[in-house]
């Protein structure tokens, strides 16, 4: 059987101008996930990264920590499938339908940084929305059309791959989350539920045999917590 690592990208700039920059904890996190992986030996015949900037990074910084050590490594390749939703779209489209329920929530989403645990709780009501189906609008990518797209790229990735092949993907949580959906059957209410626990940098691994893909591991934090560095540890 081959395997894919779902490789979840380093710590991005919450709050900041530009979300799609890695921070320096997510630098970090990187760098120690390609050192945990060349210290496992793990030989990979294909490396894919969404082409956000945060997933881009996060790949380059890890396979080149383990090719430093002396690994031999293919290019990283790039597939937009594999991108995370829009959520800046998402919550331009339906926040206005959440203000009659929550008025503070512009000044909550404005001030993210300052209200870290009331941002997430209003983000989670804006994700019911979008995966409900029900709040669905011309010009965002709807909840299906999200999951269509993603597995468009896993089906990509099984047709290419040669038997026991190896093959990390960079991406994001939600992407992960979609992958969760459709290859264990669980709903979009309980992937998310699971995204929200995924942590930055973490592994999560599939094993495929033909078209057939079984999940084997999620959300695996060994880099992190051999380091003894809990700061490593972070959900956004």
């Amino acid at each position: 059987m081959g395997s894919i690592y779902l490789i979840r990208h380093g710590q991005a700039s919450f709050g900041a101008d530009d979300y799609d920059v890695l921070s320096p904890v997510g630098l970090r996190q990187s760098e120690a996930l390609g050192d945990h992986l060349a210290q496992l030996g793990l030989r990979l015949d294909r490396c894919i990264a969404g082409d956000l900037r945060r997933q881009q990074d996060t790949g380059r910084l890890a396979l080149a920590r383990m090719q430093a050590s002396g690994a031999a490594l293919p290019a990283l390749e790039t597939d937009a499938a594999f991108n995370e939703f829009d959520a800046d779209a998402m919550i331009r489209a339906l926040i206005p339908g959440l203000l009659p329920h929550e008025p503070e929530a512009l000044h909550v989403l404005r001030n993210a940084r300052d209200n870290r645990s009331e941002f997430q709780r209003l983000f989670a009501l804006l994700i019911e929305r979008w995966h409900s189906g029900e709040h669905d609008c011309e010009g965002l990518e709807s909840w299906q059309g999200f999951v269509a797209r993603v597995n468009d790229g896993l089906q990509r990735v099984l047709q290419q791959a040669g038997h026991g092949d190896n093959i990390a993907i960079f991406t994001s949580g939600g992407t992960i989350a979609a992958l969760l959906h459709l290859i264990t059957g669980i709903t979009a209410c309980q992937a998310f539920t699971l995204n929200w626990q995924i942590i930055n940098t973490s592994l999560s691994q599939l094993k495929f045999r033909g078209s057939e893909v079984t999940l084997a591991s999620f959300n695996s934090q060994a880099h992190v917590q051999l380091l003894r560095t809990p700061e490593l540890i972070t959900y956004r």
